[in-house]
């Protein structure tokens, strides 16, 4: 007799499984086209019904993609749905739900406990699940893996669970869903079968790792790599600009070495749906160990002082020209966590705009990418972007370049603005107007 390994592996490869992508953002939305490209039929799950509605109606709510390619992957049978109920139709299930921190800076596992709990009544024999939300080591094998086997399944002979963590990286035009190499650990030897049946379809290239565990680390450590790295660049701006270095030129100087040196740039802060958050997830967890993980959380505090310091240096010009924060107009340039996107996720523009607000400044913000402020869980603004030209850029008192996109008019804002606080070494040449920060 076929087993269930053999069955759904056989499904896979004729194409003939239907996937199911649990929560349909940056992650989600992605691993959902490719999945339909390459002939499969998926179902989308989200609590969303908003995103659900205009999904089905061949909308995207995501900028760099497009509403062609959703309707694209709905002529090829791709559904989204609020009912999950849903589940049972599906023969993987993949988790791309959000893994926030809490105010605590613990991890805040809301999304993914609750995702297993809408599942579980409706999970069938036959079927894996895949979690790719960065969480700390142990995670599939603590909050997935007991929720499984309390329904009754055999994981690893009934059910099959993996964990594979997402290498999203927005709006990088280099990388796409399939280039990416993706990292797969199963509960089991025949999860891990399973689980490279269901990406090697979708995926060029896997990497086959011992354990959940081993995968859920391998996705904390690159994101720590950067975060210490750009914590230690960020403190060397502190210091270049004291000794009036221009930190940007030495960091483009270093680069020239063709071996042992990374160029990391500083900036406003860390924003991101990872970088500023994972290092806490280990950190958290190694305390379970007896393990204080100091480099890292010294990294941590460097990044999150960021916003103070750029506040600092605004004060600072203003004060220079004879003003007070207080009453000051001010224009934040770029509010998206990173350049050319439209993903406020953790943006460090939007604490930088609360700090102005705080003390007493008029804050508004230009982002090309984000015409009017979103709705977000800790943040708000009744702001619209605001129009960059000459006559606009008068009215302020000072603006801050705190995200570099290339859509900016860079000339326009040199010449017509009154003070520039610049976190992006963008205006390298710099001018009486012009403060590094």
């Amino acid at each position: 007799m076929i087993g269930y390994k053999e069955q759904i592996i056989d499904k896979f490869k004729s194409k003939q499984a239907v996937i199911g992508i649990v929560g349909l953002g940056y992650v989600g939305l992605p691993l959902m086209l490719r999945y339909s490209a390459v002939g499969y039929r998926v179902i989308g799950l989200d609590i969303d019904s908003a995103k659900v509605q205009k999904l089905n109606s061949g909308r995207s709510y995501i900028e760099h993609i497009s509403s062609e390619n959703i309707a694209v992957a709905l002529k090829s049978g791709f559904e989204a749905a609020d009912n999950f109920e849903r589940v049972s139709e599906c023969d993987a299930l993949i988790l791309c739900v959000p893994t926030p921190l809490n105010k605590y800076r613990e991890p805040d596992m809301t999304y993914v406990v609750g995702t297993m709990e809408a599942i579980r009544p409706h999970l069938r024999a036959g079927q894996v699940v895949s979690l790719e939300s960065t969480t700390y080591p142990g995670t599939t094998e603590e909050e997935l893996l007991p929720r499984i086997t309390q329904q009754g399944f055999d994981v690893g002979s009934d059910i099959f669970l993996v964990y594979s963590p997402e290498r999203e990286d927005p709006g990088n035009k280099h990388f796409e869903t399939r280039t990416i190499p993706k990292v797969v650990g199963g509960h089991t030897k025949d999860c891990l079968a399973v689980g490279v049946a269901l990406y090697e379809q979708a995926i060029d290239h896997l990497v086959e790792v011992s354990s959940t565990k081993a995968a859920e680390l391998t996705k904390l450590l690159e994101n720590i790599h950067r975060a210490v790295n750009i914590g230690l660049v960020n403190e060397m701006k502190i210091v270049a600009d004291r000794m009036n270095i221009d930190i940007f030129e030495v960091i483009d100087a270093a680069a020239t070495k063709p071996f042992g040196f990374t160029a990391y740039y500083p900036g406003p802060g860390l924003g991101g749906h990872c970088i500023p958050i994972d290092p806490f997830y280990l950190t958290w967890k190694a305390r379970e160990y007896g393990v204080h993980t100091r480099f890292i959380e010294l990294a941590g505090e460097v990044n999150c002082a960021m916003p103070e310091y750029v506040l600092a240096k605004l004060m600072t010009g203003l004060n220079e020209h004879g003003k007070a924060l207080k009453g000051s107009k001010v224009l934040v340039l770029g509010i998206a966590y990173k350049k050319n996107v439209d993903d406020m996720r953790e943006s460090p523009s939007v604490e930088i705009m609360e700090l102005i607000e705080q003390k007493g400044g008029l804050v508004s913000y230009s982002d090309p990418h984000v015409p009017v402020f979103p709705l977000m869980r800790e943040h708000s603004f009744d702001l619209s972007s605001e129009l960059i030209d000459e006559e606009n850029l008068a009215r302020y008192d000072a603006v801050v370049l705190a995200t570099d996109h290339e859509k900016f008019d860079y000339d326009l804002i040199y010449k017509h603005s009154k003070l520039i606080i610049d976190t992006r070494g963008k205006f390298r040449d710099g001018g009486a107007h012009i403060i590094r920060a």
